[in-house]
């Protein structure tokens, strides 16, 4: 009989982590659980199976890992990797204060009283919604802007966007000066504008007449099948914007940076996130 397997780990330590009895059963799980990481084709190589292969082949082996997706493709954030940038926010952040309402939900609400975020644990799917944020004019005070950001949303922008509100720039910067300085094609549409990454990989959009989606950034050449998305309403504050799209660009290796951007505090226990620019306390 056939058997039809999830695996965890590489090399010697690959270990059967649940069986199945039938091929469907399998990949429906597989996509229920990781839809977010979901790729096409066969499983990437092992650091083990990439030596062997060299080495089938006459060629030496190498320490530099073979992947089948290019070197300069954005990343999109894996399983586990935004309950590991929660965590390390409560446990770095003390102006940060933790509430559950629920089982799924987590809300982070600064001290401030102004600021809260909220991060959905189900979230699963590229499309589902794993982040709300938004900001209030007072502790009691009606809203000024939210934000959306779904499951693939790589974290160093969504450290943007919180260390923001925490520690906004003392000076404003406007997006399109940013994403002209890093060589984005803008477009000018009838009812939008839009500016993309050289490589066309990451676009931002701008719809001035919209409320709930003034702005959108995501990843992918078509936003109906893209890889993570952030949206904003109005009243998003210009410097934010900046501060947003200045490190999607730092996303892209490729990119020759024409200024140096100063980096922010990285939260412990995660990579530093891409650069922002000044900030300052409140």
């Amino acid at each position: 009989m056939r058997r039809h397997v999830h695996l965890h780990g590489e090399n010697h330590l690959r270990q059967v982590s649940t069986s199945y009895d039938t091929e469907a059963e399998a990949v429906a799980e597989f996509h229920r659980l990781y839809s977010v990481a979901v790729r096409p084709g066969p499983a990437p190589l092992t650091d083990l199976e990439q030596v062997i292969r060299r080495l089938l082949a006459g060629k030496p082996p190498t320490t530099v890992r073979e992947t089948s997706a290019p070197a300069t493709e954005p990343p999109v954030a894996e399983p586990g990797e935004h309950e590991a940038f929660l965590a390390a926010l409560f446990d770095k952040d003390r102006q940060w204060e933790r509430y559950r309402p629920v089982d799924e939900t987590t809300i982070a609400s600064h001290e401030s009283l102004t600021v809260r975020a909220e991060f959905d644990h189900e979230a699963r799917h590229r499309t589902d919604v794993a982040w709300t944020i938004a900001e209030y004019d007072g502790p009691v005070g009606e809203r000024l802007w939210h934000a959306t950001l779904t499951t693939g949303t790589p974290v160093p922008l969504i450290h943007t966007i919180l260390q923001y509100l925490d520690a906004p720039p003392p000076t404003a910067d406007h997006p399109d000066d940013v994403l002209r300085d890093a060589a984005w094609h803008p477009a000018s549409h009838p009812a939008r504008t839009t500016w993309a990454a050289p490589d066309g990989t990451i676009v931002f959009e701008s719809t001035p007449h919209a409320v709930a989606d003034r702005w959108t950034l995501y990843r992918g050449e078509d936003l109906d099948r893209a890889a993570w998305t952030i949206r904003l309403s109005a009243g998003v504050p210009y410097d934010l914007l900046a501060q947003l799209v200045g490190t999607a660009a730092d996303l892209l290796p490729s990119l020759t940076r024409p200024t140096t951007r100063s980096l922010p505090a990285p939260i412990r226990g995660l990579p530093a996130a891409a650069p922002t620019g000044r900030a300052r306390g409140r």
